[in-house]
């Protein structure tokens, strides 16, 4: 097993002992102070784990990934903000694996319990639980937690960072500390003279970090947080000079490519390279076992090249069929449940004679997060050290299975981390990390870039896992009296952790459920099961995971029980919503208000709302499609979220926006599909995305009624799928209960 296999299992008990009894151990391991990772040298000062000075002006150390999706400006500006340094001044760059950017907001969705009524002793044996990712070292870029995590953690960075700053001046001046005010990146003592942070750095970085006595800027004093900020990362991307993995560019860098069992986990029988061999610009073909690698002069002769060779491949290690494949799902349905995280009142309560009852069952396809770079990862490797250079969500991850790989200690292997040309977590795993590892072990001391082509990249993903669900409902004088859902998929929690740690925990998988068992609505007999199906294809977190299926799932049948109350859809789901949490009312009022929404739409117009409450946030969307001679057009989406704090609103509207595209892109026309144990989708004319041109015009609006930051990343893509299902039932009179919607409408192309 893994190291962090070993640390997670010991972490795992502890953290359940801090939480049952040992609230002081919990509190230590979360208090003790991480050493500092950055290294002082150079001409570089490290006074923080986030902050870096040196005569060229301040670096700030940001702990996660950027992927697109702004991270790097906004927990910048965190630490800026209280730093009081300019803006234009800063540098951004990726912090090294390392222990101290541990992931404390990850275990935020740590207990099985409804998030939007946590209590506060829930709160604190969350609290208690961030002892597991820091002991873990869970530096992961996931779950849409960087500002729920950072947002007190950088902020008291740059505020320790000042302090010491001024404490050096102070030592300089034979002064008090707080005689020092700071401005622009520069200490002022009382005589009004400016001294440069970076005239202060050397001594600064000297000076244990002062904690104790430091504040915060209130709200109202700002200058940063609450501004749309101009992006860190804009300025590279737009002129071409980010560095995403596949840029890395090395002397003497060889190129490679791999091809592994399109019967995904089956065995490789047999391969004949010898055509590849003979091509000109291959260098050898590797045997890897499970598949094989070239090794080329550049990146396009090893695709032709592994193309070119032949392979008998084994059996999948799966029912072979799509079909198949649903059919051991759906019989899942019938199996013992996992959980049962909801259930309020009696579920089986017997319907009156006047209640109306209906019932309905829902499928969810397959689907690959597709990002626009394929996976790679460049290595170095020699008989004591491994380097790689690649864009992870999870870089001491990489490290430690790269290290395990091919033999080596994890402190022996050094991971660099680029650009993610997307994650959706995708880039959670490891395994392209691990594959360029054992590539560059054949040709030792020689880096190596390793890129799969789309193909490979398609058909070899950890995918969302189809599902179905099974939906009962009681209708009592208009209002919803019961809702029964019981839904089944492959578990991405369990098979994720076996990958990860060699472990699933036991007892009910919250993740499962999440976006049905877990939705603010006060339904008197509301109960939630879900059944565990056990297949074997890889599957993994997808952009909102669990939510993504059962937020479908949950919003399509709330809107058919509002059709058969004979109902406005979104009256009913705000009655519902008034009287269990007024933040999601507030974002169904919101988009209400934004849509002019009257619940009549003239002939040839259909509208549908749906609203799902995912990553501590609400969000509704309202859809509105038009019927273009026999062709759906997705004319308008009105989007309102409540995040609590709004620390980039620029930010927040595009992360919304990203969310609703990649939604309705699945909705659409998202899925993978199996024939003979194999994928049929290669490449995006068989797994596309939305145009330009097919996006509806969109209005974000976002509140900030709640206590505490929510998530922005992926709660938009939960109620974007079930939005346009309930518009495009409003527009034909058909309810559809299995994606995508492109194998019964047409739309605009």
């Amino acid at each position: 097993m893994s190291r962090l296999g070993t640390i997670a299992r010991r972490t795992f008990l502890l953290g359940t002992a801090a939480i049952a009894g040992g609230v002081a151990f919990g509190y230590y391991q979360y208090a003790r102070a991480l050493p500092n990772p950055l290294p002082n040298d150079d001409g570089n000062h490290p006074i923080t784990p986030y902050v870096t000075i040196d005569q060229d002006g301040v670096t700030i150390i940001t702990p996660r990934a950027e992927m697109g999706q702004g991270v790097y400006t906004t927990l910048a500006a965190l630490v800026a903000e209280e730093l009081d340094v300019n803006w234009e001044d800063i540098r951004v760059h990726h912090g090294p694996p390392d222990q101290a950017y541990y992931n404390g907001g990850l275990m935020s969705h740590g207990l099985p319990v409804n998030d939007y009524e946590r209590s506060g002793f829930q709160d604190m044996m969350i609290e208690a639980m961030t002892v597991i990712p820091k002991m873990a070292a869970l530096q992961v870029t996931g779950g849409s937690t960087s500002m729920l995590d950072a947002y007190e953690k950088m902020r008291l960075a740059g505020a320790s960072a000042r302090e010491t700053l001024k404490q050096a001046a102070a030592d300089r001046l034979g002064l008090s500390r707080s005689a020092m005010a700071t401005e622009g990146g520069a200490v002022i003592p009382p005589d009004g003279t400016p001294i440069p942070y970076a005239d202060l750095a050397e001594a600064a970085a000297e000076i244990e970090p002062i904690t104790r006595g430091t504040e915060l800027r209130t709200k109202a004093n700002w200058r940063y947080l609450g501004q749309s900020m101009p992006r860190t990362d804009m300025l590279g991307k737009s002129t071409g000079t980010a560095m995403f993995g596949s840029d890395v560019r090395l002397e003497g860098m060889k190129f490679a490519t791999v091809r592994m069992s399109p019967r995904l986990g089956g065995e490789m029988l047999r391969f004949d390279a010898s055509a590849a061999e003979a091509m000109a610009g291959v260098e050898r073909v590797i045997d890897l076992g499970t598949g094989i690698a070239v090794v080329a002069n550049n990146t396009w002769i090893a695709i032709q090249a592994a193309e070119a060779v032949e392979i008998e491949w084994g059996p999948a290690p799966y029912p072979e069929t799509s079909d198949e494949l649903m059919e051991v799902i759906r019989a899942s349905l019938d199996n013992e449940p996992n959980s049962t995280l909801r259930n309020d009142g009696d579920a089986d309560e017997p319907p009156l004679q006047s209640d109306i009852q209906i019932e309905a069952e829902y499928t969810m396809p397959w689907l690959a997060h597709s990002t626009m770079e394929p996976m790679n990862a460049t290595a170095i490797y020699s008989s004591d050290a491994l380097t790689l250079w690649c864009g992870t969500q999870a870089p001491i991850l990489a490290e430690q299975k790269a290290a395990e790989a091919v033999g080596l200690d994890p402190e022996q292997v050094t991971c660099h981390v680029t650009y993610l040309g997307g994650g959706f977590g995708r880039r959670g795993e490891f395994d392209f990390a691990v594959l360029a590892a054992r590539v560059a072990r054949e040709v030792p001391d020689t880096p190596v870039k390793v890129t799969w082509s789309r193909e490979e990249d398609m058909r070899h993903d950890f995918y969302r896992p189809a599902a179905a669900a099974r939906m009962r409902g009681v209708i009592r004088e208009g209002f919803a009296q019961t809702l029964d859902g019981r839904m089944a998929a492959p578990s991405v929690t369990q098979q994720s952790l076996m990958r990860i740690a060699g472990f699933s925990p036991p007892g009910p998988d919250k993740g499962h459920v999440e976006g049905m068992f877990n939705q603010p609505y006060a339904i008197p007999n509301y109960r939630v099961q879900g059944h565990l199906t056990d297949l074997a294809v890889p599957i993994g977190f997808w952009r909102s995971v669990g939510n993504s299926i059962n937020g479908f799932f949950m919003e399509s049948f709330i809107d058919e029980m509002a059709h058969a109350a004979g109902r406005d859809p979104l009256a009913f789901r705000l009655e519902l919503a008034r009287g269990e949490h007024a933040p999601s009312a507030g974002v169904l009022e919101a988009v209400a208000d934004m849509a002019n929404w009257s619940g009549e739409t003239p002939d040839g117009i259909g509208r549908g709302v749906a609203m799902t409450f995912s990553f501590h946030t609400p969000v509704a969307i309202a859809m509105e499609v038009s019927d273009q001679d026999g062709v759906i057009s997705m004319d308008r989406a009105w989007i309102a979220c409540d995040v609590g704090t709004a620390l980039d609103p620029g930010i927040i509207e595009q992360q919304m926006v990203s969310g609703l595209v990649y939604g309705l892109t699945a909705a659409v026309k998202g899925e993978i599909s199996f024939s003979g144990g194999e994928v049929d989708q290669y490449n995006f004319p068989d797994y596309d995305a939305l145009r330009i041109h097919q996006v509806p015009e969109t209005e974000v609006r976002i509140l900030e009624t709640q206590h505490h930051i929510g998530g922005v990343g992926e709660p938009s893509t939960p109620p974007s799928m079930p939005a346009l299902a309930n518009a495009i039932y409003d527009l034909t009179g058909e309810r559809v209960r299995d994606l995508p919607l492109n194998r019964r409408f047409d739309f605009v192309y």
